[in-house]
């Protein structure tokens, strides 16, 4: 089912519910990206669960509005969405920028309804500020610097822009990725806007989620794959920081990119799957 809400400051989002019984799952997809990412566990997923998607405000089938491009504004929004569909216990599943909105939604929130919570792929902080050390920089994944994330923003909203989006999406996967998932990811995050991509883009990657994660008091399970432009030493770090999580890394055997469920889909249900049961 395909349904719509309006968050408390008047933008219409759209979610798919898959409907039925067991504790709900609720996905959240990455920056510039859909809940499109998750075709495969929609339904995967679903015989056991009801399984949520949304795009956030900007992507997708959502509205585009000219504000609210904030991370902490994307996580009241998923507060919105839960609320709108009467749900007071569910699991909580990022990836990528998904990951930095839950984590928002912890720390504004709580953790009084996420039963579980699983993290896929998603440094605690993705600059390298100048104030950190180098060995802080690459436990907390860091992928650019900052003069580096000034410039990528200011490719992107300029005259070359949808060249500058392809490379970028490419460089997310290691080795000839499979045509169709990379025209598929190619595709879907032409439906975010500059104006709204660029500033979210800053916004999130300037932020840093290190203080969050020993106050992530729910059973947690971390995803990493080695494949990925996102280093798994990242995904182990942040496991290690938060209590009790485990951790598993995709081998380059089954999965090479920032996409393992799109690349390996029963692979990644079956981790996802046995984790939440």
């Amino acid at each position: 089912m395909t349904g719509e809400l309006t968050t408390n400051d008047g933008i219409r989002l759209v979610f798919r519910d898959s409907g039925g019984g067991g504790v709900p799952l609720v996905m959240l997809h990455g920056w510039g990206q859909t809940q499109a990412m998750f075709r495969h566990q929609t339904e995967g997923l679903a015989p056991s669960r009801r399984v949520i998607t949304l795009d956030l405000r900007g992507h997708g089938l959502s509205a585009k509005p000219r504000h609210g491009y904030r991370i902490a504004r994307l996580a009241r929004d998923v507060l919105d969405l839960v609320d709108h569909l009467g749900l007071e216990r569910f699991d909580a599943l990022g990836w990528s920028m998904g990951v930095s909105v839950w984590w928002s939604f912890i720390d504004q929130f709580g953790t009084d309804r996420i039963r579980r919570f699983v993290a896929v792929d998603q440094p605690a902080a993705v600059a390298a500020v100048p104030w950190t050390t180098p060995e802080e920089q690459h436990e907390s994944g860091a992928i650019f610097d900052v003069t580096g994330l000034l410039e990528l923003g200011a490719a992107l909203a300029g005259p070359d822009g949808e060249r500058v989006r392809h490379d970028f999406v490419r460089s997310m996967f290691t080795g000839d990725p499979d045509p169709g998932i990379l025209a598929f990811v190619a595709r879907e995050i032409t439906s975010t806007p500059a104006y709204a991509g660029v500033p979210l883009l800053f916004d999130h990657c300037a932020q840093d989620w290190r203080d969050i994660l020993p106050r992530v008091d729910v059973p947690t399970l971390v995803i990493g794959c080695d494949g990925s432009h996102v280093h798994p030493d990242s995904q182990r770090y942040i496991a290690d920081r938060i209590p009790d999580a485990r951790l598993h890394v995709f081998p380059l055997d089954v999965a090479r990119s920032h996409f393992p469920f799109l690349e390996n889909p029963a692979a990644f249900n079956a981790v996802v799957e046995k984790f939440l049961s």
